[in-house]
């Protein structure tokens, strides 16, 4: 493996795509930063150790399929493409003969280029002419992503560049911990805390980015909808509220009013836990800095009213006066490394490229023309994420799934019942770098290109449009995603819409989103290097691109943004009698989504090597529970295990668990599936949990955390 220039690109892992360079060095890589306007030079210990994946010994490097094609448990073997392609457009014909197009379906994922994200979603819907596509960013991204665009008339993730995170004199972070999952950010905090600025951190634990907080709110999980609405509260009733802002640039601002009347102070405190008087202090701080933001994340959004949580905390920013002010607004922090760019051309099941819906008529015929098709053909909206996984394998569900990018089998939530759902299929296809749990599961396994082996472009979570440069090539039988949609394309006879050129795709995209929310039209590749990345919407190659969005207008039929009423209602599950405690989820800084990559990276694994639940210690006394103990964790829809952290800035009633694992440890497997009405995103934070003590420091088989490998004995050669 070797590369014979330096090479600029991005850190394959989250949506702040640093900016990094790989040399060539003896024997492979050497991976560097660089000073690109996100990260200045800043890594963090994911994005230093990415080149270790690029030889790693558990790379796929061939196709596998089963040794018995009839039987899933017989060992998996090498196979040559033709074969192995061949087994997936015979499974592919033979359900849609027998069920219809939409027994065929996708899942894609937030890692993926804007190029293959695209590709995809016109892949489900010409080549198989299926509405069956979803991608992982639906339990990640949705829920903020509705309220956005039914207030704001658009979503993009943060409205304005990270770097005005510096000036701005206020932050309201609320669900957030950037300093584990995003440490290169933590600059621009820190430089705004240097200058005096006051940053609130709303989340049930104390966490690194709460520990450096002018104040901490420490809500119960699942009751910051009513935080957001007993801030609106105090506002109103203490005159803090920006009137002409929201006389001159909003509607509905009266039914909200009359919403929020009801959340007095000390109702909200029984509700949330927060004082009265820091709810105050918080209003206090927002409403009277010369600039100030408010930042949701997973923490606020991930639950079954997850929409109106964070239309609530939209609501407060518009009241407020924030949205268009010079340092400030409301924003959402994306995850997933294109979780941005992927949301936006059509991996959604009711979405066409450039954030058109599908029920569009103008925006069907728009898209119809650029690719060449009858708008007619376009199939409608299909199911969402969640949606669609519970119904795999059953009538009128998806037979055949083709998995890109995405680690179902532990990201998804109950992954009891995803588990049997993927077992029930009639054919399981997964796209991935190393044999994950679901590519485990599979039928057929095809070896991809990795970040460093491919081109394309990623846009960040500022709505920054970065190229992503090829660094080194993949190895010999491995290919692009690209490359098996235009082989498949062309064995189902529908060839001639499909390329497996990068830049030719991203001119296509360019072409397709014109005139949409999110408009790539006038960036080009030569135009990203030249500027390092183009802020959508850019209609036009002579427009400058758009950094910070709202100043003048919002991007509705009016100009002007809405306001929604939104109440408070409970989670889908309380705790009870037989599970006492709230059990919440989140990530940790040494490792990424599902784990399949950073569980395989040594510096990783060495620094965290097990996955650690969260216990105060007034809990874990009162279970006879110490430090380093095994404990379980059960609710009602399974079981997991996990080290003990001990931690007394978590709240005594809750529970944390990171799911970055599989095997017994997997934290999805207790979730709850009960999805958000709008965004139908899952509640991964917050169901009700009982917790015992399982085995002492020394014990280590309920652990069953190591990511799947492949045996050498298992291939035929």
């Amino acid at each position: 493996m070797s590369t014979s220039r330096t090479v600029e690109t991005h850190c394959p892992y989250c949506a702040l795509q640093c900016g990094i360079t790989l040399s060539p060095r003896l024997g492979g890589v050497e991976l560097r930063p660089a000073d690109f306007p996100v990260n200045r030079g800043g890594l963090c210990a994911k994005g230093w150790t990415a080149a270790d994946l690029l030889d790693h010994p558990d790379r796929l490097l061939t196709p596998l399929v089963r040794k018995n094609p009839a039987d899933r448990t017989s060992p998996l073997r090498e196979a040559t493409w033709d074969e192995a392609l061949e087994r997936i457009v015979a499974g592919i014909r033979r359900a849609q003969d027998t069920y219809g197009p939409d027994s065929v379906g996708a899942f894609g994922g937030g890692g993926l280029t804007n190029e293959k994200a695209y590709a995809l979603g016109k892949f489900v819907r010409v080549a198989l002419r299926s509405a069956s596509i979803d991608y992982n960013g639906r339990f990640c991204m949705s829920s903020a992503a509705t309220a956005g665009n039914r207030s704001f008339g658009v979503d993009r993730g943060l409205p304005f560049p990270l770097a005005d995170l510096a000036e701005a004199r206020t932050v309201l972070l609320v669900g957030a911990n950037p300093a584990d999952a995003m440490p290169p950010s933590m600059q621009y905090l820190d430089a705004g805390r240097a200058a005096g600025a006051k940053h609130i951190v709303v989340d049930p634990r104390r966490t690194p980015t709460a520990a450096g907080a002018h104040l901490h709110l420490q809500p119960l999980p699942g009751t910051d909808l009513a935080l957001a609405n007993g801030m609106l509260h105090i506002a109103i009733r203490e005159g803090l509220v920006d009137e002409k802002y929201v006389n001159d640039r909003t509607t509905g601002f009266d039914s909200v009013r009359a919403a929020v009347a009801a959340y007095w102070p000390d109702r909200v405190e029984r509700m949330t836990g927060v004082s009265a008087a820091d709810l105050r202090a918080t209003v206090h701080a927002l409403a009277e800095a010369e600039s100030a933001m408010i930042l949701t994340a997973r923490g606020a959004e991930q639950h079954s009213n997850g929409t109106d949580t964070a239309q609530a905390y939209l609501n407060l920013a518009l009241a407020l006066g924030l949205p268009g002010r010079p340092n400030s607004g409301y924003g959402t922090i994306t995850g997933q490394g294109n979780g941005q760019g992927g949301r936006e051309h059509g991996q959604k099941a009711d979405q066409l490229p450039g954030y058109r819906k599908l029920d569009d008529p103008a925006a069907r015929a728009h898209v119809a023309r650029v690719w060449g098709i009858d708008p007619d053909e376009l199939p409608g909206p299909g199911r969402s994420a969640y949606e669609m996984i519970d119904r795999l394998g059953t009538d009128g569900g998806v037979r055949v799934l083709l998995v890109l990018a995405s680690n179902i089998a532990v990201s998804a939530p109950h992954t009891n019942r995803v588990l049997d759902r993927l077992r029930a299929l009639d054919l399981l296809v997964v796209s991935d770098i190393f044999l994950s749990e679901t590519a485990a599961l599979a039928d057929v396994v095809l070896p991809t290109a990795q970040w460093a082996e491919e081109e394309g472009t990623m846009t960040n979570l500022e709505g920054r449009v970065l190229r992503r440069h090829r660094a080194l090539p993949p190895p010999p039988e491995v290919r692009t995603d690209l490359q098996v949609m235009a082989e498949l394309a062309e064995r189902l006879g529908r060839g001639k819409y499909f390329t497996a050129d990068e830049r030719a795709v991203f001119d296509e995209l360019r072409r397709a989103s014109a005139g949409g929310i999110a408009d790539y039209a006038g960036i080009t590749w030569e135009r990203i290097e030249a500027e390092q990345g183009v802020f959508w919407p850019c209609p036009a190659e002579d427009h400058p691109g758009t950094p910070r969005l709202f100043a003048e207008s919002f991007p509705t039929a009016d100009g002007r943004a809405r306001f929604h009423r939104v109440e408070h209602r409970d989670p889908a599950e309380l705790p009870d009698r037989d599970y006492p405690y709230v059990l919440t989820t989140g990530r940790t800084m040494q490792h990424y989504q599902s784990g399949n990559q950073t569980r395989r990276v040594r510096a990783l694994t060495t620094a965290l090597p097990d996955p650690r639940a969260e216990l105060h210690p007034d809990l874990a006394r009162r279970h006879g529970i110490g430090a380093g103990d095994v404990v379980e964790l059960r609710t009602r829809r399974g079981r997991a295990f996990f080290r003990v952290k001990l931690n007394d800035g978590i709240r005594p009633d809750t529970v944390f668990a990171p799911f970055h694992w599989g095997g017994s440890s997997a934290a999805n497997g207790l979730t709850d599936p009960a999805l958000d009405p709008y965004s139908r995103m899952p509640a991964f934070k917050a169901c009700a949990v009982a917790i015992a003590r399982a085995g002492g420091p020394d014990d280590t088989g309920l652990l069953t955390t190591d990511a799947p490998r492949l045996p050498v004995n298992e291939r035929d050669r």
